[in-house]
């Protein structure tokens, strides 16, 4: 199933309701059972819905049901803008309204973002593919961003850690990324979650920094919590 909404206290329903805060989450980990990003964004979906009984949620499970790459570089661009010769298949421009919809509907986005060999995972990049759209979603000609200040949680899962000063202080060129696209493209006001250390318990020579990671987990989760149900607040107060 691609596309799947739930509303807080009721099971799946097979639309989303019209004017109540609304959630789209996104989950990209690979890792169906022992993800962190997984289990941080499901902890800030809970608390969304445990905030508020008229919260919605939007969910995408990019890994179980992965986007295509774009079926023609005219998708970068919108209709207005493609040229006369440019002509994307149709189900693929379908697609992309719909991706599009979602997004443009939401009040809060949350994004699962695992490190992956220190980019985005493929999925998520699609995602950011299909949504990065000049004249629709980011500034080109007479549209501004009609995503200016709308909330935008990226949790941030890494197998190592980045500290600062550190060799691998740049090595993260994921988070990177959807700051620029999520946050100075499209205007959205974006919060990083990020636990990081997630192999410490599964790789030889890391065993000094299970506490660490353990640490960081639970840290994670109460910022999720916390920070869901603050967005809860913000949203209901302003529908």
């Amino acid at each position: 199933m691609r596309r799947q909404v739930r509303r807080a206290g009721a099971g799946d329903a097979s639309a989303s309701v019209g004017g109540m805060p609304s959630l789209l989450h996104l989950d990209s980990s690979a890792d169906p059972v022992d993800s962190r990003s997984r289990a941080i964004t499901g902890a800030f979906a809970a608390a969304w819905s445990a905030a508020d009984p008229a919260n919605t949620i939007v969910y995408r499970d990019l890994h179980r049901d992965p986007l295509p790459h774009l079926a023609d570089a005219s998708l970068h661009w919108p209709v207005a803008f493609r040229g006369e010769v440019a002509a994307p298949f149709r189900e693929a421009e379908r697609l992309q309204r719909e991706i599009l919809d979602e997004l443009l509907a939401a009040d809060v986005l949350l994004v699962g973002a695992p490190l992956y060999n220190y980019s985005l995972p493929s999925s998520l990049k699609a995602w950011v593919d299909h949504i990065h759209v000049p004249g629709v979603t980011a500034p080109f000609g007479d549209v501004d961003r009609p995503l200016a200040g709308r909330p935008a949680v990226v949790v941030s899962s890494r197998g190592g850690s980045y500290d600062a000063g550190t060799p691998t202080a740049d090595w993260d060129h994921g988070v990177p990324v959807l700051r620029i696209i999520l946050g100075e493209a499209l205007g959205m006001d974006v919060s990083v979650i990020t636990t990081n250390l997630t192999l410490a318990e599964r790789l030889p020579g890391l065993e000094e920094q299970i506490p660490r990671g353990r640490r960081e987990l639970a840290e994670a989760h109460e910022a999720a919590t916390a920070l869901a149900r603050a967005l809860s607040a913000s949203a209901s107060a302003s529908a």
